[in-house]
């Protein structure tokens, strides 16, 4: 791996774990200082283009003020950052599993991937005890 290589996924996930800060806080404007003017989104329920995610992060702040997400594992080449992510919208609850990849390009994101998973509440024990984080 070459130097540039290094510093761009350094960069790269600077810019990504910065946006999730601010994302995880509920701060719209703070978070949309990280969002490229073009913003490829993936996840059905999200439109694309900047103010399809503004939407998205103002529904969360109204809808779920005190959620916030956990991230457990960062995995980050080049122009890409995967977050493995616990997260709860209400406290207490058991939440769910994300799994976000991230395209960062000049130092904005510009392209967006997630897989969701709900946590059950298991009614049987699980069979190993790896958990899910």
């Amino acid at each position: 791996m070459t130097s540039t290589m290094t510093s761009t996924t350094q960069d790269s996930k600077d810019v990504v774990l910065a946006f999730y800060e601010r994302y995880n806080a509920r701060d719209v404007e703070g978070a949309m200082a990280y969002v490229g003017d073009t913003y490829i989104q993936h996840n059905p329920w999200v439109a694309d283009g900047p103010e399809g995610f503004r939407r998205f992060v103002t529904f969360l702040r109204d809808h779920f003020p005190d959620g916030r997400n956990e991230i457990k594992q960062v995995i980050a080449e080049g122009d890409r950052v995967a977050l493995h992510v616990h997260s709860r919208r209400v406290p207490g609850e058991t939440g769910r599993t994300i799994f976000d990849v991230f395209r960062v390009e000049d130092g904005r994101i510009v392209e967006h991937w997630d897989v969701v998973q709900h946590i059950p509440d298991l009614i049987y024990p699980p069979i190993n005890d790896n958990g899910y984080f």
